[in-house]
């Protein structure tokens, strides 16, 4: 039993748990209980993160700790530029804990191994239990996708989706897949044509208010060295404002994101995506409510099966999948390195300074709002980075630094194995390796390049073709013994020796007249 005036529980919310209704709040006691929050250096610095992501977070974080007070609820919150910070998680919640001395430590858990470890850290030093409850914003457990990949070979996201479908009951009709299919994805792989888009929905985009603005001073200030801007910030800092931009994208996008959604632009930053990832990400909204506007959208006509269908993969499928990957291989899975890449990340990935002008658009963008789409992620700035060689840690770091809804659990495995390959197969059957050609089918870019996507020698010769060709070359044994390689692989042996030559020569210089990024 509590005595009086002591505190029970110190409910500690991180800045990706944003909702009053999450597992860490059940039972919780206004008059027994509190909550802690804090904005360290550490959480900014640990990877050069960009200013957008680190303004999300910090407004974030002010907003939901404004809604708690507004309860009535005691919230300990410590700012970034608070006299005394200690500057890590670690170090200010000890700091709580011998000023407010709790009986025990209630947290839902985190999505990030390396935070775990420093609270559970913090538990052992001061003596205090630390209650860690399961995350119900997914539909399923880390233990349920431990259960589901026992005794597998292979860990694929087809048969963990339709697992899922069939226990949710989500896009399910008398135990079949609505449309009598599970996976539509041969309809959502249309480019926009020579005509392009056309007239786009507007973005759902939010005012900085006084809270936003703020944080966004504080970031020029403090962070000043680091990538991006905050000159066009918009985006959702409350769960409100998460509401209005998902009703906008199932009103306005969901009807033709399917068809549309690994098409591509020059300069088109938004195109019929979502946006909602870093709402979802920070649990500003759940998965199951966003899962359901846009079933209902299907049951009532005003979107496709394809479309509903593809989107709901991405939730139900993917983000459950990938947590899963993350949790049952960490933290042995942030060193695997199955390519042996050892480059450096060029320097232009934090500057956009390049002249090919897919990566440049790509680059622009994220750096200029902390976003961008799925193919523009794995097929632009992963591929090149695939095919160049870059160290997957590497690109890793970068990936969880530059875009607002990386967090690490959803990050690492979209990018050290669905990216990178450098999981050696525990995501991806095979790497995503292409040459230029998939960039001009699916976007504007090539038509104003320097470079033939044609072309993998000579002076026009487009350095994802090149690189691409090298990139087999180079792992040629490793690559045939993979079944789904094996018509990429043959094509090797079509090249001449003094072609071969060629395309290795080009591809060392390339590499060449890259800058490396300076180590940050």
């Amino acid at each position: 039993m509590t005595k009086p005036g002591r505190m029970r529980n110190l409910v500690v919310v991180l800045g990706d748990q944003l909702d009053a209704q999450s597992s860490a709040f059940e039972g919780f006691d206004p008059a027994l209980d509190a909550v802690w929050m804090a904005e360290v250096a550490e959480e900014s610095t640990h990877v050069w993160s960009a200013k957008q992501r680190i303004a999300l977070f910090l407004s974030a974080m002010r907003h939901f700790a404004e809604s708690l007070r507004a309860r009535g609820w005691t919230v300990h919150y410590t700012r970034l530029n608070d006299t005394g910070n200690c500057g890590t998680l670690a170090a200010e919640l000890i700091h709580a804990i011998e000023t407010l001395k709790p009986e025990r430590l209630v947290m839902t858990a985190p999505g990030d191994w390396r935070v775990l470890q420093a609270l559970r850290g913090v538990s052992t030093a001061t003596g205090k239990p630390l209650d860690i409850r399961d995350d119900l914003h997914f539909f399923s457990t880390v233990r349920d996708f431990a259960a589901h990949a026992k005794g597998r070979k292979q860990l694929r996201l087809e048969y963990w989706y339709r697992e899922l479908r069939v226990k949710t009951g989500i896009l399910m009709e008398g135990g079949k897949p609505v449309g009598g299919e599970w996976n539509f994805d041969v309809e959502n792989r249309e480019s926009f044509g020579a005509k392009g888009p056309g007239e786009l929905p507007p973005r759902s985009a939010f005012a900085p208010d006084a809270t936003t603005q703020e944080v966004i001073a504080l970031v020029n200030i403090r962070f000043a060295s680091h990538p991006g801007t905050l000159d066009e910030f918009g985006w959702p800092v409350t769960r409100e404002q998460a509401l209005v931009a998902l009703d906008a994208f199932i009103a306005q996008r969901l009807p033709l994101f399917g068809q549309y959604e690994d098409a591509m632009w020059q300069g088109e930053v938004w195109l019929y995506h979502s946006h909602l990832s870093s709402s979802l990400n920070l649990k500003l909204l759940t998965a199951r409510e966003v899962v359901e506007a846009a079933e209902a959208a299907y049951h009532s006509g005003h979107a496709p099966i394809a479309a509903v269908e593809g989107f709901i993969r991405q939730i139900l499928g993917w983000r459950e999948y990938v947590r899963g990957i993350y949790w049952t291989h960490m933290p042995e899975y942030l060193e695997r390195n199955a390519l042996g890449a050892t480059a450096t990340l060029p320097a232009f990935y934090w500057t956009a300074d390049t002249d090919m002008a897919c990566l440049r658009d790509a680059l622009t963008q994220t750096l200029q709002h902390g976003y961008a789409h799925h193919i523009q992620r794995l097929m632009v700035t992963g591929l090149y980075a695939l095919l160049f060689g870059v160290r997957p840690q590497e690109v890793h770091g970068w990936y969880l630094s530059v875009y607002v809804d990386a967090v690490e659990w959803v990050e690492l495995p979209n990018t050290l194995g669905m990216s990178q390959f450098g999981d050696g197969g525990v995501m991806a059957s095979k790497p995503y390796a292409a040459t230029g050609k998939y960039i001009q089918r699916m976007s504007n870019h090539c038509k104003g390049c320097r470079y033939d996507p044609v072309e993998s020698t000579g002076a026009k010769a487009c350095p994802y073709t090149t690189l691409y060709w090298d990139f087999l070359i180079r792992h040629e044994e490793r690559l045939a013994k993979n079944p789904r390689m094996a018509l990429q692989v043959k094509n090797i042996a079509r090249l001449s020796e003094p072609k071969r030559a060629l395309i290795l020569e080009q591809a060392q210089a390339h590499r060449a007249s890259v800058s490396a990024a300076e180590p940050v």
